[in-house]
């Protein structure tokens, strides 16, 4: 297994990250999770809209639960031709919890917490703590990677506007 280090940080620390690094312009790799009713969910199973695909360490942080009900608001004003899947390593239960208590409902979230297949195929695993890293990735229709943005440091969040923005302009391409 590939390890890159030094990308990611938590709270100056670095840390080393499992997986291949994806860039714009590959295809997006195939992996298998699971949704909030233990339904495996891979890339296949998902419509073909533009994906926003947001990787968290875990709901139940301030950081994530921030972005993910972010990313919840901010898709009432987006197209139905854009989805937003949000995948951290939280059980389903957990997750489905969350997502009730938060009135989350416009984002599909997703646990690999199984065999973190989607931390692996897209080089998002933290090593030392088998958590995702914060990272958005943008697909285009034909599951070609179109933008990427790993967040630095994991108590932050990311740049929202330019990933709205890229996946906006997506639409007109």
């Amino acid at each position: 297994m590939q390890e890159r280090s030094g990308i990611i940080k938590m709270n100056g620390d670095p840390l080393t990250l499992l997986g291949p690094e994806i860039r714009i312009g590959d295809k997006a790799p195939e992996f298998q999770s699971v949704n909030t009713d233990l339904q495996p969910i891979g890339l296949k199973d998902l419509q073909q809209k533009i994906l926003v695909l947001s990787s968290v360490p875990s709901l139940d942080t301030s950081v994530c639960d921030m972005e993910t009900r972010r990313f919840n608001n901010e898709a009432t004003n987006l197209s139905s031709d854009i989805a937003i899947v949000t995948i951290s390593m939280d059980l389903p239960f957990a997750q489905k919890r969350w997502c009730g208590a938060t009135g989350v409902d416009r984002v599909l979230t997703l646990s690999d917490y199984q065999q973190a297949s989607f931390g692996h195929s897209y080089g998002l695993l933290i090593k030392e703590l088998r958590l995702l890293t914060r990272a958005v990735l943008i697909l285009d229709k034909q599951r070609i990677v179109q933008y990427i943005q790993l967040v630095p440091e994991l108590t932050q969040e990311p740049e929202y506007e330019s990933i709205l923005n890229k996946a906006n302009d997506l639409l007109s391409e």
